[in-house]
């Protein structure tokens, strides 16, 4: 998730406020992060590239300008493209690139717009973390 360590704990003890299981609960903090939105919703290629595109400031979280990456997205929050940067060849590219891309269940893309929609949040099961939780967890625990 390209996270540092401060912002990493972070998470974890947010997660380990939060009722259920704390393994899941950071998976799905991290999930939310606006930077693995964007490369979910098949915006970029890599999570550092969506990081840089926000950054940048060609994005927009519900009709607001943002450049924070590690913003916290929540069910019904729509993320779209700033007029003035539909305009650059990046975009350009992905218009024709993006209908072979697959975006997760918790999410919609409308492909003619290249607006995403967060239709709910997600579930551990349908992130496939490549990563033990539990071992995390024992880590951050002690």
């Amino acid at each position: 998730y390209s996270v540092l360590e401060r912002q990493f704990r972070r998470f974890f003890e947010e997660a380990a406020r939060q009722q259920g299981i704390t393994g899941e609960n950071l998976q799905v903090l991290l999930e939310r992060r606006l930077d693995n939105v964007v490369y979910r919703l098949g915006f970029t290629d890599s999570r550092p590239q969506a990081r840089q595109l926000i950054q940048h400031g060609h994005l927009m979280l519900n009709g607001r300008p943002t450049n924070i990456p590690s913003a916290l997205v929540k069910e019904g929050d729509i993320i779209s493209w700033k007029e003035n940067k539909t305009r650059t060849e990046y975009y350009k590219q992905l218009v024709e690139s993006i209908k072979a891309k697959l975006v997760p269940g918790w999410l919609s893309l409308d492909r003619q717009k290249l607006e995403g929609r967060v239709v709910s949040l997600p579930i551990p099961d349908e992130i496939g973390a490549k990563y033990d939780a539990q071992a995390i967890v024992e880590y951050y625990s002690r």
